[in-house]
């Protein structure tokens, strides 16, 4: 069962969207919004918003979206954005250096304009944002013509954010010509720009017969360094160990590590080409892109946890979880082989390694031929240690003989993965709410329970190892779904609740708090349905929730004024009355709809 479970992981990745996932995974690409941090910018991401998939509105180039133009005042540089309607510009994304000799660059002061306020969920603070157009100017050094680096980056309101965007100017102070360049025309590669009029972030450089080489170096130099991310370096370690250890031949170790890099180079040509055609569907995406779906990462998380499982010795298949069929100490496991390889890709999904950003942001811009042999170019670079091992005898002796050293290392080598599958936990938890991050941490003990259960004696509760598995594997589908009452309220004041009975409105008011068990279950089961929403719509009702989790005087006076002394506490305040009615401590719809109909 935990192969197979392991092979759809892997699957998921190759052939996504699936049916049944399509619909979770387009509506994940919405959910982070907020301005890209320098992670974030790499991948794409795609900010929340209520639109349906179906009414997704087309996105505007980003050089249509926002213009540059550039002039000379005095001593000053001026640079002015022409901002089309629906977008806008982060403040404190712009960034202007002066280019000097070499690689060299001056970071310099700008002058801003002021801007407007936007909240921001994901800094959860307001962030100083332009619409329509802005100016910024720099102060100029008097002299010869000089070349300036500028960066920007802004989102649109209906849902897109776009990669930071690079531009090059041209300034004669003698003359007043300034120019406005897409490519750096010092000729040196400046990382991620925006060369092209299709807004997709890229990379220029003086001539394709020159990049091409030294991208593709990058990418090589990129993929050897991925094995050293706590992701993948506990599979490379026992995969090399194991493979020291098996009794095979020449010829049989060279056939395994060719099946090894096979396996990694395949699953990141699918990775490109899957990437690629989401593009082309309109999605600014990029590498991790997988990890702007919550369900992916919850099941990567899963997956980590099992490998720790697995490494602990807590889990009896863990060999067979390893290699997804580990049958190398036998010498006929070239699959195991491939496979391992593959779920080597899928746990590297969400490390990002040095040199990595500029061949990927570059592959990006290029052909889709170009583009998948980059991403080719960086599997071989991680296959290369396995390819050493396998072809090179004398390094693989240098390897210790086989003993009890190798159960320590991979007990050891299972923390890694544990502080990996926390990292994942705290990414759920960003992306959605802590009702999904619960579920998940759920999840895991659960799976620790059929861990617990396959090391029975008895084969009963061995049997029951695999529903516990599914159960795990069920929750996160039953909680990635929005939950119906949570757009419904509005939270609880003693102000607003004067408001809605001075304009004789009726209030429903719900006393929470997140640490008390029976107020999730009757939200689960009464507030949270359609029928509930349904009411509140039909009877004119306004609905105040008041949260308890920490303390709050507003909501203490109102529990002592009905002689309560803790939540959960349900009031109804019918149009005209003057004091509210108690719903009972434990809800059902049924019991709802009956005191909220009377």
């Amino acid at each position: 069962m935990i192969r197979i479970s392991l092979l759809l992981l892997v699957a998921v990745l190759g052939h996504w969207p699936a049916p049944g996932i399509a619909e979770t995974f387009a509506d994940s690409l919405r959910k982070a919004d907020s301005p890209f941090d320098a992670g974030k910018a790499a991948t794409g991401l795609m900010s929340d918003r209520p639109d349906p998939l179906a009414s997704e509105p087309e996105f505007l180039p980003v050089a249509k979206a926002y213009q540059l133009s550039a002039g000379i005042e005095g001593p000053q540089l001026r640079l002015d954005w022409d901002i089309a309607p629906g977008y806008y510009l982060y403040r404190d994304r712009f960034k202007a250096e002066r280019l000097l000799a070499g690689s060299q660059s001056e970071v310099l002061t700008q002058q801003f304009e002021p801007g407007l306020k936007k909240y921001d969920d994901y800094y959860q603070k307001d962030l100083e944002v332009y619409y329509t157009s802005t100016r910024v100017t720099l102060t100029l050094a008097g002299g010869d013509r000089q070349y300036f680096k500028i960066q920007s980056q802004g989102c649109a309101d209906a849902g897109l954010c776009y990669p930071p965007r690079t531009q090059f100017l041209s300034v004669d102070p003698d003359s007043g010509l300034v120019q406005v360049l897409e490519t750096n025309p010092l000729g040196t590669a400046v990382g991620i720009g925006t060369g092209r009029s299709d807004g997709v972030a890229g990379m220029k450089s003086a001539g394709p017969n020159t990049t091409l080489p030294v991208i593709l170096a990058f990418a090589l130099l990129g993929g050897l360094i991925l094995n050293l991310m706590p992701c993948v370096f506990p599979v490379l370690s026992i995969k090399a160990v194991g493979l020291a250890a098996a009794h095979l031949g020449p010829h049989s170790r060279h056939v395994h590590g060719i099946a090894y890099t096979a396996g990694i180079i395949s699953t990141f040509a699918v990775m490109a080409a899957l990437l690629i055609v989401i593009r082309l569907g309109g999605h600014a995406v990029g590498w991790g892109f997988q990890l702007q779906s919550a369900l992916f990462v919850t099941f990567l998380a899963y997956l980590f946890f099992l490998m720790g499982l697995s490494f602990s010795g807590l889990l009896p298949l863990g060999q067979r979880l390893m290699g997804l069929g580990q049958d190398l100490t036998r010498g006929h496991g070239l699959k195991a082989s491939f496979m391992t390889g593959a779920l080597a890709t899928v746990v590297a999904s969400p490390c990002t390694a040095p040199f990595m950003g500029t061949a990927l942001g570059f592959a990006l811009t290029q052909p889709a031929a170009v583009a998948i042999l980059v991403f080719m170019c960086l599997g071989l670079g991680m296959a290369i240690p396995f390819l050493l091992l396998s072809w090179w005898p004398a390094l693989a002796r240098r390897i210790p003989a086989p003993g009890a050293w190798m159960e320590t290392l991979q007990q050891f080598l299972a923390f890694p993965l544990y502080l990996s599958c926390v990292w994942l936990l705290w990414v759920l938890g960003r992306q959605t709410d802590t009702d999904t991050l619960s579920q998940a941490v759920l999840g895991l003990v659960i799976i620790t329970f059929a861990a617990w259960l396959r090391l029975r004696k008895s084969s009963a509760f061995r049997a029951l190892a695999i529903p516990a598995l599914l159960v795990a594997i069920a929750l996160p589908f039953h909680e990635l779904r929005v939950s119906a009452g949570d757009s419904l309220s509005e939270p609880y004041s003693t102000q607003r609740l004067q408001e809605l009975r001075r304009e004789g409105k009726a209030v429903f008011v719900n006393l929470t708090a997140d640490w008390c068990i029976t107020c999730l279950a009757n939200e689960k089961l009464a507030l949270s349905s359609a029928t509930f929403a349904s009411l509140l719509k039909q009877h004119q009702i306004a609905y105040l929730k008041g949260d308890w989790t920490n303390y709050n005087p507003e909501i203490t006076a109102l529990l002592s004024a009905y002689e309560r002394s803790g939540v959960p506490l349900y009031l109804y305040f019918p149009a005209g009355e003057g004091r509210a009615r108690i719903l009972p401590q434990l809800l059902t719809e049924d019991r709802v709809v009956q005191s909220l109909s009377r």
